[in-house]
Formats: structure tokens, C-alpha cells, sequence
């Protein structure tokens, strides 16, 4: 009998029935298809989490379907990385934290597998890490990239004063700050709003964007335009100045 060819769709039906083994067979069935593991991040697993998140936000699912949901990913998320080659190493290292009361770190994680299999160095802390403990992280690592991932408003406030921190301090001057994540793609110019030095909408592109990086005392201007600070409307995810 002729085997249906998975879909994306499919896998979204089942998913947010909390159907693990119908998870399971679709996500098998992905992957023979797929001879490069990483599609499996990039084009089931990854899309996936946004539409959970997506239809959590809009309050078309309830919490216990987004947990049902969010754990299956995980779980197939944990099993990608058994399939993916080890690759040569780049020489380039990456620390990759999450924001402030971030409820889920597979997003997060998923970034971190993808940079391993470019052969990135990584050390992913996730988050409710003391400002402290990251600084003199960076400083005993000297990474090439601090990335930054959040998916919530409340996390924005710590990642800005964080950053703002580091410059301040002048821990490692040469390293650029990457963030990433649903919270800085929903609020435009966020990333420059807090002084970060590079956005990614996607895990993907934050390959791309991070491998492409000259490092910072390098850099003439930020991406998109010169490194001038502009006049902005505040964003709502930032809390007023106060005296």
C-alpha cells in the first residue's frame, strides 16, 4: 500500500491533539525524505512552535493543548540532534542566553543545535541566569556572538539593561549581540531600541547573519544603515524612563 507523504499540515493535526505517536510517525517519515537533519528543525519542528505560539497568543488553543504541543516538539527536537553530522569546527564560539521569564527554551534550543551543526562552538545557558555570572561568562569564553532569544515583553527590559552592561563594562569589545525571537519580530526596531548590534527573524538567518558578522570594533555601522541613534516613539515593551 502506497505511503502518504508527510505534511506539515498533517503533523499540526496531530500535534495539537497531543497525539505523540501520530507525531512520531509523521516526523519519521519527514526525515526519510530529508537526508539533511536540519530541515527537520527548519521546516517542521521550528514552524510548528510558531503556529503553537501563534494560536496560544490569540487564545484559539488553551494552556494545556500549548503544553501537550510544546513537549511533543521537544521530544523531537531532542531527537534531531542524534541524526545530524558532526561537523568541522568553525573556530567561532557562541553563547546563547533566553530572556527574563521565558516560558519555553525550545526555540532557543533548536538555534543552538543548527549553529552546532555549522560548527559553532556553543554554550546555551538558557535563562534566570544572574547578570553577574553572564558577565564573567563572557569574559572567561571571549565569544564571537552573544545571542539573546525571547519570545516575551517581559523579558525586553533585562535584555536591554544586560547589553547596556556589557558595553558599559567593555566586556568583550570585539562581540557582537545577535537577538532573536517572536517578541523582537512582533515589534520593529525593537532590537535597535535596546542597542543590540544584530537581529535574525529566523534560526536560520541567524546562521547566515551570524557568520557573516565582522567583529565589532570592525564594523562601520549597524546592518541596514549607519550607526547613528535615532529619535524613536518608545515601544510598548519597554518600560518608561523614570528620574
Amino acid at each position: 500500500m502506497a505511503t502518504t507523504a508527510p505534511s506539515f499540515e498533517a503533523y499540526m493535526f496531530h500535534l495539537l491533539e497531543g497525539r505523540r505517536q501520530e507525531c512520531r510517525r509523521i516526523f519519521d517519515a519527514f526525515r526519510a525524505l530529508n537526508s539533511d537533519a536540519t530541515r527537520l528543525f527548519t521546516d517542521l519542528l521550528w514552524p510548528a512552535m510558531e503556529s503553537v505560539a501563534r494560536l496560544y497568543k490569540e487564545d484559539r488553543i488553551n494552556t494545556t493543548v500549548e503544553h501537550m504541543a510544546t513537549r511533543i516538539n521537544r521530544q523531537l527536537a531532542d531527537r534531531v540532534r542524534q541524526y545530524m553530522h558532526t561537523p568541522t569546527p568553525s573556530g567561532k564560539r557562541l553563547i546563547l542566553l533566553c530572556g527574563d521569564g521565558e516560558p519555553e527554551e525550545l526555540g532557543a534550543q533548536m538555534t543552538a543545535d543548527l549553529f552546532e551543526t555549522q560548527g559553532w562552538e556553543v554554550f546555551f545557558i538558557g535563562g534566570g541566569v544572574p547578570r553577574d555570572e553572564i558577565i564573567a561568562l563572557l569574559g572567561q569564553l571571549r565569544p564571537d556572538i552573544l545571542m539573546i532569544f525571547g519570545t516575551t515583553p517581559q523579558g525586553v527590559p533585562g535584555a536591554r539593561r544586560l547589553i547596556d552592561h556589557i558595553r558599559e563594562l567593555g566586556t568583550c569589545p570585539t562581540m557582537n549581540i545577535l537577538v532573536s525571537g517572536g517578541v523582537f519580530n512582533r515589534a520593529h526596531g525593537l532590537w535597535e531600541e535596546i542597542n543590540a548590534d544584530l537581529f535574525a527573524p529566523t534560526a536560520a538567518e541567524a546562521l547566515k547573519i551570524a557568520a557573516d558578522a565582522l567583529p565589532r570594533t570592525a564594523q562601520p555601522c549597524n546592518p541596514g544603515g549607519p550607526k547613528k541613534r535615532r529619535r524613536r516613539r518608545r515601544s510598548p515593551y519597554m518600560p518608561a524612563a523614570t528620574t
